[in-house]
């Protein structure tokens, strides 16, 4: 890592791995403002189920990139890059090193690569490719897509229908190639401009998770969840599609609340998808690149006990 580049140190883990918790005890050590990484966290009224640090945790650890946005209002990986950006920014500026923490894999990816401003969808385009498909065939679809774009061409098969298609359609409707608008996203790189240390929390043991998701989800219904969700619900301009109502636990609440289900059934599904999430977050920890796994495997103290063993990472405070 280059010695001469500011520092950014991201912290990433399944939920109820016990992420907040480090952050806050990192931000009395050392030297770091943190910065909020979840899809959830930022619209104002989530509150309980998404598990929101309480106003004692954020005072002694302040969190930025909290309560930013209405629930009525969609909030996508390109805007958090941005925002995340300026914050990082801020932070150098006043001579301390930003921390990411949350688990919002989509959002870290968009951060670390950058995202690519492909054109938006042409149905007319892709109509046309499609009815070349049909006379042709794809193979014959996929030697055109070889003379504009030989590169990305390379890593398609050629009865690879859907990639076929968007890369023609790609450079037929802004008539730049896959392949170059990939290269200036490569250039985004959080890593071309900052010295990047990354950080993850990983369970060894996944039954103890599924307990502390489930003892979780359970304090969250005992401190007022279920509220919670009546307020949006009592909002005209809420409703469940919109990306902070399908938040895992909200989407359960407010089903319940709706009358779907009863409420045995929506604490079973609440757990349930809260499990899956961290499933998610799991199998894309074990894919991601230059990701320093600290195992977990007991509660809260072990963690710290881990990080303070970590030799490599504290180096990057020195």
């Amino acid at each position: 890592m280059s010695m001469n580049k500011p520092k950014i140190l991201l912290l990433m883990g399944p939920t109820a791995s016990g992420k907040t918790d480090l952050a806050i005890e990192l931000r009395q050590k050392l030297p770091v403002d943190i910065v909020s990484v979840d899809s959830a966290l930022v619209y104002r009224g989530l509150d309980i189920g998404s598990a929101k640090p309480s106003a004692d945790e954020q005072a002694r650890a302040p969190h930025r990139l909290l309560d930013i946005r209405d629930p009525s209002e969609p909030y996508s990986a390109a805007e958090f890059r941005e925002d995340a950006l300026r914050e990082i920014q801020s932070i150098h500026a006043q001579g301390r090193i930003p921390l990411l923490v949350g688990g919002t894999m989509m959002y870290f990816k968009a951060l670390l690569e950058g995202l690519a401003d492909m054109p938006a969808a042409d149905a007319e385009i892709r109509a046309a490719i499609e009815r070349d498909a049909e006379t042709h065939g794809w193979p014959w679809v996929h030697r055109q897509l070889v003379d504009v774009d030989p590169d990305i061409a390379k890593d398609i098969h050629p009865n690879h229908s859907q990639r076929i298609s968007r890369a023609l359609e790609v450079f037929r409707s802004s008539g730049r190639t896959m392949t170059e608008l990939r290269r200036e996203q490569q250039q985004q790189s959080l890593s071309a401009s900052y010295d990047v240390r990354q950080v993850a929390l990983m369970p060894r043991n996944r039954a103890l998770l599924h307990q502390r998701i489930a003892r979780r989800f359970e304090l969250m219904l005992e401190q007022g969840f279920i509220a919670e969700v009546e307020a949006l619900m009592a909002r005209s301009d809420l409703h469940r599609d919109l990306p902070a109502i399908r938040a895992v636990g909200y989407r359960q609440v407010w089903e319940y609340l709706a009358g779907e289900t009863t409420r045995e059934e929506m604490l079973e599904r609440g757990i349930a998808a809260t499990r899956q999430l961290a499933k998610r977050q799991m199998t894309w920890l074990r894919g991601w690149d230059g990701v320093n796994l600290l195992y977990i495997d007991s509660e809260q103290g072990e963690i710290r006990k881990k990080l303070d063993l970590t030799d490599e990472l504290m180096n990057f405070f020195a």
